[in-house]
């Protein structure tokens, strides 16, 4: 059974803009035509491939032929360069990264891609846990995450880790530390990412405290929760980059306990593609200079 490459793209456009309409106005044909298309691949397959309410979600089977057509897209784009088979326009690398990461060492390291004129890098923020799943669900080629087994279809890398350290003002400190031990830690504020960040639940289990215990401000920005923190808000789990020259100047201080490492791994499809590479080796050598060195 051969796949119907303009099918394929159908469905990957419906995903890609959420809606029948969208992806008719980007394939410049009727929402009539775009909707004939995937009842066809569906029909091909046997399978139902998208989810249709608002936005559009693809099925597991619509995952694969996602993930399918964004990679015959990438090949088609090298093989029409290599060939100089007039205006091929610019790669499209989708990457799915930590907020951390991406407020710390990231752009840095994908810089030198920047001056190209042949490859544009599209970041998708999640979770360092959970960004693998974008890489299973074909909406990006690859990830730094912190899953050390590799996704199918992927090969795996380690980059390194960041360490974590719990901190706050002194002012804070001392308006809420009133005794010894840990037991200040189950009324004073912290500050939490997300409701998928666990940094701050597993140092309050390390000490003996209930993480769902102490009140809490929810910050889901990398920059703003490290502000946060410095702005005296509450106690924090910081990456090194974001807390090293305040701890040495005494703006920050330690509260105590063990840092925690997070490490990280740079996932991928295993696919020959020189565009892909090229933003593999970038984030490689970044982390080299800005992680610490893996386990």
């Amino acid at each position: 059974m051969d796949l119907s490459v303009e099918l394929a793209r159908t469905v990957l456009a419906v995903v890609d803009l959420g809606t029948f309409d969208a992806a008719a106005r980007r394939l410049r044909v009727t929402p009539s035509a775009v909707s004939q298309r995937v009842r066809a691949l569906e029909h091909q397959l046997g399978q139902v491939l998208l989810v249709r309410e608002k936005p559009v979600r693809p099925t597991p089977a619509g995952r694969t032929i996602v993930r399918f057509a964004r990679q015959l897209a990438l090949l088609e784009h090298e093989a029409r360069a290599a060939l100089g088979a007039g205006d091929t326009g610019v790669a499209v690398v989708t990457v799915a990264v930590n907020a951390d990461s991406l407020a710390t060492w990231l752009m840095p390291a994908l810089s030198p891609l920047f001056s190209a004129d042949d490859l544009v890098v599209q970041v998708h923020r999640d979770d360092q846990n959970r960004t693998a799943e974008l890489l299973e669900s074909g909406d990006v080629m690859a990830a730094v995450t912190a899953r050390a087994e590799a996704v199918a279809g992927c090969v795996v890398r380690a980059l390194g880790s960041m360490r974590y350290r719990a901190a706050a003002t002194p002012e804070y400190v001392s308006r809420h530390r009133g005794e010894r031990g840990t037991e200040w830690l189950r009324r004073a504020p912290l500050v939490q990412f997300d409701r998928h960040d666990d940094l701050q639940q597993r140092y309050l289990r390390a000490c003996g405290v209930d993480p769902d215990e102490p009140p809490r401000h929810v910050i889901p920005s990398s920059a703003e929760f490290a502000a946060a923190v410095h702005l005296g808000a509450g106690w924090g789990m910081l990456p090194d980059a974001q807390c090293d020259a305040a701890l040495s100047d005494g703006r920050l201080v330690l509260i105590g306990g063990d840092p925690i490492e997070v490490e990280l791994y740079w996932q991928q499809w295993s696919l020959r593609s020189s565009s892909l590479n090229r933003v593999a080796h970038a984030v490689e050598a970044g982390a080299r200079v800005a992680l610490r060195p893996a386990a």
